[in-house]
């Protein structure tokens, strides 16, 4: 069998986290993106898109951010001096340094970080059974010699500075390394450092590869969580990556087996298929009522930001961030997220449970009518309807949606395309509003009789008529009106109107069906006057029955 597994499990039971469901607190946050993420980049970024980013990272809100690693090149040397030469970095911001356990590239990172106030020392070497066997063919105790010599050069190269630089260590590949053995490298490397409460060490447990389900890496991390010495001046910290696309689950089982800090990049970019994604990660906590301390109140432009400085794309189905993520093509799902959104405001809920949105999407930046209900061939009538309120006050009837729908429908479908609200909108004008092919009422006045008696003025066909008839109201003389000049006979069976709101561009609108033949036909008016404007709807239905009468015959 070429492929077998890559894990090691710990070898007593560590199932606590299974017991828990749900994070309860946002971690500690450390961005990797200007390291770790930087070097995964085809083309990695310079120093000013660096500081750009940067910024854009201690806006979002992170305070603890790895800034490079300077020993790797000259332009991650100049980025570190620059933060720190132009006091670039706030006060409440700790900056971390990445650096193998090597003597050399250890001191060059110091020199990097001279002057800086608030720094951590990041120092890793592989510990799993594939590297100490395949790439450094040394012993478990040879490797872990390199760890502790390394510790010892962190703390007396920060004493000789006068600093007080804080130091975390990372068994690099740990998923791959056997629970024990990495438990007792680190403890090695934390009885060199001595963590106290005021100056607490960071162990980190990256799942460098990730080679295993999700809970298994909960049950290494568990391992380590009960058994760390100094547990309490320690800060434990994962960092996932993404190999089997589960890197999310990896974060969030490790958070729940005791970890209190995540490193991990904005939108999952990073080496192979990425790492953890931090916007998911955190807006999952904000799912479930927890506060992350992360803020993504605009997240499209956080995402066209990162995009611009990395030069990568992210999904339209990128949890939270992409394009279409909150976006519903398919009609019940339309229907079901409109009908939420309705019972939330006619009950004032304070509370989110819509249908099919697992957040308020302006919690992230985005736009109800324009991100939500989105139309083309599958979808509704609910869709349809909802995308006319939302954008422009119109609320239609619920037994005209479906004629609405079906219309639109079949124009997405002929050109095999997503409409836009306001290409829906021209379409309900054309074959509501201003269904005039055949004729048009240009006025109409009323006596009051034997019921209502209305003189109607019409044209047809660029000629001028006038039509006299009674009805019980002046709607139904109006019709009959219509009845008697076009020979013809229908059932007046729908009638509604309602204020449109304001801003729009007019003051009342109607709709009225009429059916003939068992088929109803639908027209729509909108005028200031209620009367005018329930006139002009009877005259696009009676229009829209001439014009299919005529295509039949």
């Amino acid at each position: 069998m070429k492929y077998r597994k890559q894990f090691i499990l710990p070898q007593e039971r560590c199932m606590d986290w299974a017991e828990k469901d749900m994070v309860e607190r946002a971690p500690i946050w450390c961005s990797v993106d200007l390291r770790d993420g930087n070097q995964a980049l085809v083309k990695p970024m310079d120093k000013a898109a660096k500081l750009d980013f940067f910024k854009l990272l201690v806006k979002i809100g992170f305070k603890e951010i790895e800034v490079g690693f300077p020993a790797a090149s000259d332009t991650e040397y100049e980025f570190v001096r620059t933060l720190i030469e132009e006091h670039l970095i706030p006060d409440d911001v700790t900056v971390q340094v990445l650096t193998q356990a090597r003597e050399h590239i250890i001191k060059k990172t110091f020199e990097a970080i001279k002057g800086a106030k608030n720094v951590i020392v990041h120092v890793y070497n592989s510990t799993s059974v594939a590297q100490r066997e395949q790439v450094f063919r040394k012993s478990k105790e040879e490797i872990k010699r390199i760890a502790v010599d390394g510790a010892k050069l962190l703390e007396r190269l920060t004493k000789e500075a006068g600093a007080n630089y804080r130091f975390e260590y990372s068994p690099e590949s740990f998923t791959g390394t056997e629970p024990e053995y990495a438990l007792e490298v680190v403890n090695a490397v934390l009885d060199v450092w001595q963590p106290a409460k005021d100056r607490k060490a960071i162990v980190n447990l990256p799942a460098t590869v990730e080679n295993a389900m999700p809970h298994v890496y909960a049950q290494q991390v568990e391992y380590i969580h009960k058994h760390l010495k100094y547990r309490e001046n320690v800060v434990l910290s994962i960092h996932p990556h993404n190999d089997r696309g589960t890197g999310i689950g990896t974060a969030e089982f490790g958070l729940l087996a005791g970890a209190d800090r995540v490193e991990g990049t904005l939108f999952g970019n990073g080496e192979r298929t990425g790492n953890c994604d931090v916007v998911a990660l955190a807006m999952n906590m904000l799912s479930q009522g927890i506060d992350p301390h992360l803020h993504f109140s605009d997240l499209p432009r956080t995402a066209a930001l990162y995009t611009r400085y990395t030069g990568m794309s992210i999904s339209p189905r990128q949890p939270y961030a992409g394009e279409l993520v909150f976006a519903a093509f398919s009609g019940s799902h339309q229907d079901a997220i409109a009908k939420g959104m309705r019972y939330r405001e006619e009950n004032r809920s304070e509370e989110w449970s819509v249908p099919y949105l697992p957040i308020d999407p302006s919690d992230v930046g985005r736009v109800y009518d324009s991100d939500v209900i989105r139309i083309n061939s599958q979808s509704g009538k609910g869709g349809v309807g909802y995308v006319l309120e939302q954008a422009y006050g119109i609320k239609l009837p619920a037994k005209m949606k479906e004629d609405v729908s079906y219309r639109v429908k079949r124009v997405s479908d002929e050109g095999r395309r997503e409409l836009k609200a306001s290409e829906i909108f021209e379409l309900f004008v054309s074959g509501y509003l201003d269904s005039r092919d055949i004729f048009d009422v240009t006025e109409a006045h009323y006596r009051q009789e034997d019921g209502i008696t209305a003189v109607v003025s019409l044209i047809e066909s660029g000629s001028a008529h006038s039509v006299t008839a009674t009805g019980n109201g002046r709607l139904d003389a109006v019709s009959n009106a219509l009845k008697a000049h076009f020979g013809i006979n229908y059932l007046l069976t729908e009638y509604e109107q309602h204020a449109l709101s304001a801003g729009s561009f007019a003051q009342a609108i109607s709709y009225v069906a009429i059916e003939k033949d068992g088929k109803t036909y639908w027209g729509a008016g909108e005028n200031s006057d209620i009367i005018r404007a329930s006139v002009c709807a009877l005259v696009s239905a009676v229009n829209n029955l001439l014009s299919e009468t005529e295509r039949n015959h």
